[in-house]
């Protein structure tokens, strides 16, 4: 094997890496894709509309897909279904973002590996598989700590009007004030975890106001409840977090581990270089 598609996907965006034996790596970028939330046919049209691949120019002798929402083996025999299909390759990998997590962060060693970026995801990882996973109910009756979960906190803040004078404006100035609008958008657009994370811009471009320091520490707080704290391992080995509300917030998150005496390892935005060595060894 000379040449190997690498992608890591969350629900908002993807990145694709060819990687091969000589030369640079290339990348690419397209939305999310998320099997719960999207057909096959609308991957499809997603990788058709949004991924810049030319069959002349690129070749890849194999793939290695990591995905949100992959972790069963249902969704990934639809996802390597659409992906064979697509790019007309015979010898695929499709892996849950969570596998990519922890390869990436940890390699052979082991660790308690997070997620939080649009949507959260956390488990014990012994340096080679995943032992324990605790359950992950998705953006409706879950992912706390994520995107998807902040934002809902800070629409509501907005609508019941518990924010003060300054964040009303602030809210205002970013996203309107038509909540008749927000609510279609909400609730009649495809989508809904990806728009309720928009809001999370609001948390980081007004960092140190006291309502907002609360809102993260509370919803990064009910994630070590529900998740991290539930792995014995935690307290024994290092802490690993990926995604970009885990990098926007570290501080939190380092404050958190200090108050829980947990050992935090490292914090990444995106796992993809990380992920690009893993895969580069195996060439």
């Amino acid at each position: 094997m000379s040449s190997l598609l690498l992608a890591e996907s969350g629900s908002t965006k993807t990145d694709w890496c060819l990687i091969k034996k000589r030369g640079k790596p290339i990348y690419f970028k397209t939305s999310g894709i998320n099997p719960y939330l999207q057909t096959g046919d609308e991957i499809l049209n997603l990788l058709f509309n949004e991924l810049p691949w030319d069959p002349k120019l690129h070749k890849a002798d194999a793939i290695s897909y990591y995905g949100a929402g992959a972790a069963s083996p249902d969704k990934q025999k639809e996802l390597s279904k659409v992906l064979k299909q697509f790019f007309g390759v015979k010898k695929l990998e499709v892996q849950s973002d969570m596998v990519a997590a922890a390869r990436a962060l940890c390699g052979n060693k082991p660790g308690v590996v997070c997620i939080l970026g649009t949507g959260s995801n956390s488990c014990y990882y012994n340096g080679k598989a995943i032992k324990d996973q605790k359950i992950s109910l998705g953006y409706i009756a879950g992912d706390e700590g994520s995107g998807n979960y902040l934002g809902k906190r800070v629409l509501q803040y907005y609508a019941y009007n518990t924010f003060d004078t300054e964040l009303r404006m602030a809210f205002e100035l970013l996203f309107g004030k038509d909540i008749s609008a927000i609510l279609n958008k909400l609730y009649r657009e495809p989508f809904p975890n990806r728009y309720l994370a928009g809001f999370v811009q609001l948390l980081a471009q007004n960092r140190g106001h006291y309502m907002v320091e609360n809102i993260i520490e509370d919803c990064l707080n009910e994630f070590f409840h529900h998740h991290i704290l539930k792995y014995r391992q935690s307290w024994t080995l290092p802490l690993y977090f990926t995604g970009s509300v885990a990098y926007e917030f570290q501080d939190v998150i380092a404050t958190l581990c200090n108050q829980y005496e947990l050992n935090l390892n490292k914090v990444e935005k995106s796992p993809i270089e990380a992920l690009l060595q893993f895969h580069r060894k195996l060439l």
